[in-house]
């Protein structure tokens, strides 16, 4: 018995034990099913190179490849109030803050920075989906503002990358009153005769769409990105009709005019250069 129990079961069980294998190695693609290996996805900017379905990318990587050489300063944003409202539901939504800081390691869902892109002077106000949802409290309000005024200061371009579910539910009317606050920001870089862009990215709904994200002077998508206001089976419930194949997608909204340009991932620095040379007089520099 000792025999079978100290050399024939521990072999038996070492032929049909699950290897471990770390879960993040791989990714399904939403578009066509495919696993990818992660190093490979990464390698193609989170694109899928089997149907060419762009995913979620991490806002401080689309910084390092709009920027030249993917050098940028950040720009420093104004403090807010720590949950003005004092907000409760299932959670404390300051403890809901802790919690996306922590694992953002950002202070709010918005990077305001500041650099060359090809060569020309730009203004980036980048939102981060990973820190909730990349919904707009207070905080992204001010951080758009302040991107106004730094891109009036620096004479540069100013270009706005909302990727949002809306407004924080969390900060009530205080959140609702960030959506003319951005409006007026936007004013002010078009009043000084100044670029405003906006690149769209999946999402782009609710009161981020529905204020500043469609004031562009140009505005530029990703394929594929999901960019509307209410979500689509709410629409559909509300006329009481099937809505179009492919309806609050970026193609859709190109050939209905609301989208100027889809663009690939890869290709965005070099077209977003060209529209910031088209627009604006600037002379190009060297990323330092």
């Amino acid at each position: 018995m000792s025999w079978l129990t100290n050399f024939v079961r521990p072999k038996i069980r070492a032929l049909v034990r699950k290897t471990d294998v770390p879960e993040n190695l791989w990714d399904k693609c939403p578009g066509c099913g495919q696993m990818i290996f992660h190093r490979d996805l990464e390698a193609n900017l989170r694109v899928c190179p089997q149907c060419g379905a762009h995913m979620r990318i991490a806002v401080k990587k689309r910084l390092e490849l709009l920027f030249d050489n993917g050098t940028y300063e950040r720009a420093e944003l104004p403090k807010v109030e720590f949950d003005p409202l004092k907000f409760r539901d299932r959670k404390r939504y300051s403890d809901r803050l802790k919690e996306a800081q922590s694992k953002t390691e950002e202070q709010d869902a918005i990077i305001v920075a500041h650099g060359l892109i090809g060569g020309l002077k730009a203004v980036v106000a980048a939102f981060n989906f990973d820190f909730m949802g990349g919904s707009m409290g207070a905080a992204v309000g001010e951080g758009l503002v302040a991107a106004s005024d730094l891109a009036v200061k620096e004479r540069a371009a100013l270009i706005a990358i909302p990727a949002s579910g809306g407004a924080r539910m969390q900060e009530g009317i205080l959140s609702l009153m960030q959506m003319p606050r951005t409006v007026i920001a936007v004013d002010r870089v078009k009043e000084a005769g100044l670029p405003f862009i906006v690149l769209l990215t999946d999402p782009t709904t609710g009161g981020v769409s529905a204020s500043f994200a469609m004031l562009g002077d140009i505005h530029v998508s990703e394929p594929g990105a999901q960019i509307g206001f209410a979500g689509a089976r709410v629409i559909e419930e509300t006329i009481r009709e099937k809505l179009p194949e492919g309806f609050q997608r970026a193609e859709y909204l190109l050939d209905h005019g609301i989208v100027d340009l889809v663009v690939a991932r890869k290709d965005l620095p070099t077209e977003l250069a060209k529209i910031i040379g088209l627009l604006t007089k600037q002379p190009k520099q060297e990323a330092a």
